[in-house]
């Protein structure tokens, strides 16, 4: 067999176990505040700016409507969120923290705290993963622009 075609030579699949690894680390954190890892996700941006429209939550957290729509019924059914139509432009909607969402945050600070004490290396090691991590995505991000405008020429 090739060597580049195996397992433990393939980036997907060490991307892959880290997240699902890292997601495993989350579970136990966030049951007590009732959301799972991607509720958590779609919490922290209302967390950042709160009043966000559906398009720009989407963005940043690189989902879909089709992704996000049945989070966030969720997380409005358990009181968290509010959807709402922009007055505007009825086609955007905008989603609110609720006073259940915002109290949640105060339970949530003690998370991140959590993880970096969880990861097997210290915080330094955690903060320059997160940064090259955040690098490589932009890098990505530029990428996928440029062959998109070189696309259209």
């Amino acid at each position: 067999m090739i060597d580049e075609l195996k397992l433990e030579n393939q980036l997907c699949f060490a991307v892959y176990a880290f997240s699902r690894e890292i997601t495993k680390i989350y579970r136990p954190l966030l049951e007590p505040l009732g959301l799972t890892y991607t509720q958590y996700l779609v919490m922290i941006v209302l967390w950042e700016k709160d009043g966000i429209s559906l398009k720009e939550l989407g963005g940043k957290l690189r989902l879909d409507s089709g992704t996000l729509t049945p989070l966030l019924k969720k997380l409005e059914n358990d009181g968290n969120i509010e959807r709402t139509r922009d007055k505007r432009d009825e086609r955007n909607l905008i989603i609110y923290l609720s006073e259940k969402g915002k109290t949640l945050m105060k339970e949530a600070e003690k998370v991140p705290h959590n993880i970096a004490c969880s990861l097997p290396m210290d915080i330094d090691g955690v903060v320059g993963l997160r940064e090259q991590l955040k690098l490589i995505l932009d890098q990505l991000d530029n990428q996928t622009k440029d062959n998109i405008i070189d696309d259209k020429k």
